[in-house]
């Protein structure tokens, strides 16, 4: 790679040595900067603007949460955070990379390694044991099958599970379902753990759970963790919430994001096993 250098304090872009393709450099330490972001469904009289404008950083190791009203572009937002759509207008750039602009192939590769996503309704396949669901998440990269297995084991029992990898989706409970969710995600050692609504289908005894469980793999892991959520009590346990609200974000105060989530005496969960 070579980098071109500006004298204005604008930002340095990299040329890829491969592909020619510039690659705009970040801000230390961000691993998101979001500009300009437009996302819009339709056209016409009938469109509508789920994202208009949304420009936002977010720092590498972050915990953040995204809290709106249904319907106001959480899970938008999410989809582009991790590849799995591009925006109308904008630009999303990850480690200086513009996802609005990478190829399929190359989103495929990111999607596989780089970020891991959970979701509000688990996701699992149900004629699938935990751990084969586990090993679905490293077929893309063509990790080999033994070592898929290794890794999905030791994940597993990461996650207070390895009594269960051999149970189905419908011999687990809830809580246990959304941890082997979370274990998917983790398989790949991804950079960003990105979680929408990941609490939604839970009591509140399994919500505390899956939260500790999301506060711990992200101190012991280093993780950027990005968590949608309507509850405020799940919001507050970041370090910085955004506000989305009619497709604009607001966000806390980034000097909030050195201090601790939570005490660490409080981070261990307690896993419900019925």
């Amino acid at each position: 790679m070579s980098a071109q250098a500006a004298n204005d304090g604008t930002p340095t872009k990299t040329v890829d040595s491969h592909t020619g393709e510039n690659m705009r450099q970040p801000t230390p330490n961000n691993i998101y900067e979001l500009a300009g972001v437009r996302k819009t469904f339709g056209a016409g009289p009938d469109s509508v603007k789920a994202l208009d404008g949304v420009d936002l950083e977010i720092a590498q190791g972050e915990f953040l949460a995204i809290q709106g009203p249904t319907g106001q572009g959480k899970t938008t937002l999410l989809l582009l955070l991790g590849g799995l759509d591009r925006p109308s207008a904008g630009s999303v750039l990850f480690d200086g990379r513009d996802l609005a602009t990478l190829g399929e192939s190359e989103l495929v590769g990111l999607r596989a390694s780089a970020f891991g996503f959970v979701f509000q309704t688990f996701n699992l396949i149900p004629t699938l044991t935990a751990q084969e669901n586990v090993e679905t998440a490293l077929v893309p990269a063509h990790t080999p099958a033994r070592e898929r297995e290794q890794r999905a084991k030791a994940v597993l029992e990461e996650l207070g599970l390895g009594d269960r990898a051999t149970h189905l989706p419908s011999e687990l409970s809830g809580g246990q379902q959304q941890r082997v969710a979370i274990a998917r995600a983790l398989v790949k050692n991804p950079k960003v753990l990105l979680a929408d609504e990941p609490t939604g289908n839970l009591d509140e005894n399994m919500r505390d759970e899956i939260v500790a469980v999301l506060e711990r793999l992200w101190h012991e892991r280093g993780l950027t963790l990005i968590v949608v959520t309507h509850d405020s009590t799940v919001a507050r346990r970041a370090q910085r919430i955004a506000i989305i609200e009619g497709g604009r974000v607001s966000a806390g105060d980034r000097s909030e994001i050195g201090r601790q989530a939570a005490p660490a005496d409080s981070l261990e969960p307690t896993f419900v096993t019925s």
